[in-house]
């Protein structure tokens, strides 16, 4: 088990934060949910560190370019995994650096855990190139 990780999974659909927060904690990660853009911001700022983010890319009042830069300077080496539709990423994928993307698609919860592990278990500056390396 993955004890001792906190995840912050960000999505605007209420029942898919609470079937993820169900499979990740079952791995023994510790769950926090946000629904919006500004909840992000708000539990990324807080006391509890997050060690990785589950996100969706459409989440109400939140443009992703602007978010994603904002945690970026904030937490340059935290660790984000986009979970949307494809159509979604494609969209957005120029503007976005260093993140994992899994399709929201049949048991895409598998394969998040499978990502989420990798991502953790050896520092997040081995898992990807930046532009100034």
């Amino acid at each position: 088990m993955q004890k001792g990780f906190n995840l912050l999974i960000a999505d605007r659909n209420p029942h898919i934060r609470e079937f993820l927060k169900r499979e990740m904690g079952a791995e023994g990660y510790n769950i926090q949910l946000a629904k919006n853009g500004r909840e992000v911001l708000k539990l990324v700022n807080s006391s509890t560190p997050i060690d990785l983010i589950i996100i969706d890319l459409d989440l109400p009042d939140a443009n992703e370019l602007n978010l994603f830069q904002s945690l970026e300077d904030r937490i340059p080496t935290l660790p984000f995994i986009v979970h949307s539709y494809l159509s979604d990423y494609r969209e957005s994928s120029k503007s976005l650096k260093s993140v994992m993307f899994v399709p929201k698609q049949g048991n895409s919860s598998e394969t998040l855990k499978e990502v989420a592990w990798s991502l953790l278990k050896e520092p997040y500056s081995k898992k990807f190139k930046t532009p100034e390396d």
